[in-house]
């Protein structure tokens, strides 16, 4: 079991504590903190608060998070695309609807269930039970080249590449309106979005630095093919600079603001297409590219 405790600072006084809380431990939602609240698990100055209590400077938060209890995952004979494998890592390219790994809700179904049937058991565990093998990840509806570790040796390898930023990681996407520069960089802060927390922002308070480069492939009278390469891998990092500078993704149902014509398009139009890296055995620089997928394929004819 953790035990947290914080030290209310000047800059959140008057800030509801459910609020604070959720800005300082990122992985806990909203409403388990505002369910701890209400059952009297967090304590302020020694004594229990609701979730609308107002803090105030200096004063100190403690509560306890039990150990989380994780449920078996099974494997499952699902059909996986791998475009590159041998005994330490593979690539795969990851199809238009499929978690990467169970969570609340998606138990089964998942690549990682996928993963578990295909390699016999022998992933990466430094991630967890839930996570095998999985040292980065793209969203369900994002498509694309996925990398997956079969040691530990190889994960904390390729953790370190992401780390430096010397992975490849180059993605094709079609975005509302027409981008006028031929070319160009997005350097924000990128963290949780201080009202709702399924989306991420760029400044936000607490925001880890991001960088994307985009060019742009081809122009139509109301949308823009673009590659984009990221330098840094935040959530959701091309779907939320790319609706910062005005140009959302088609499809993109949660940073969008614009609703797409497609009535086939099923989330947004992003595929992770090259990934690069250096081998975690023997230093050889690998490069794999994942097709676009038909429905892509479908939207650039019909543009």
């Amino acid at each position: 079991m953790d035990i947290f405790r914080f030290q209310v600072t000047e800059e959140y006084e008057d800030e509801r504590i459910d609020k604070y809380i959720s800005q300082l431990i990122d992985s806990l939602s909203r409403s388990f903190i505002q369910k701890m609240l209400k059952d009297g698990k967090v304590q302020v100055d020694g004594k229990p608060v609701k979730a609308n209590y107002r803090l105030k400077t200096d004063e100190e938060i403690v509560f306890e998070l039990p150990d989380a209890v994780e449920p078996d995952i099974l494997p499952e004979d699902i059909p996986l695309d791998i475009l590159y494998e041998d005994d330490d890592l593979l690539v795969v390219n990851k199809p238009k609807g499929m978690v990467v790994h169970p969570a609340a809700g998606h138990y089964s179904g998942t690549l990682v269930n996928a993963l578990m049937f295909h390699c016999k058991g022998n992933l990466s565990g430094i991630n967890g039970v839930m996570r095998p093998g999985i040292v980065h990840r793209i969203d369900k509806d994002t498509t694309g080249s996925l990398l997956v570790c079969k040691n530990d040796f190889s994960h904390n390898c390729i953790a370190a590449q992401l780390k430096e930023h010397s992975i490849v990681r180059k993605y094709r996407a079609i975005v509302h309106g027409v981008i006028q520069e031929n070319e160009g960089t997005i350097h924000t802060t990128i963290g949780r979005h201080p009202t709702d927390r399924k989306k991420m922002a760029v400044n936000v308070k607490g925001g880890k630095d991001a960088v994307t480069h985009f060019k742009v492939l081809q122009r139509f009278s109301s949308y823009t093919y673009i590659e984009c390469q990221l330098e840094t891998g935040r959530t959701h990092q091309i779907r939320v600079h790319m609706d910062s500078i005005g140009h959302p993704l088609l499809g993109d149902e949660v940073y969008g603001c614009r609703k797409s014509p497609f009535a086939h398009l099923q989330g947004q139009t992003l595929h992770a297409m090259i990934l690069g890296f250096r081998h975690p055995v023997n230093g050889e620089y690998i490069e794999t590219t994942a097709p676009l997928p038909e429905y892509f394929e479908k939207l650039l004819s019909i543009l």
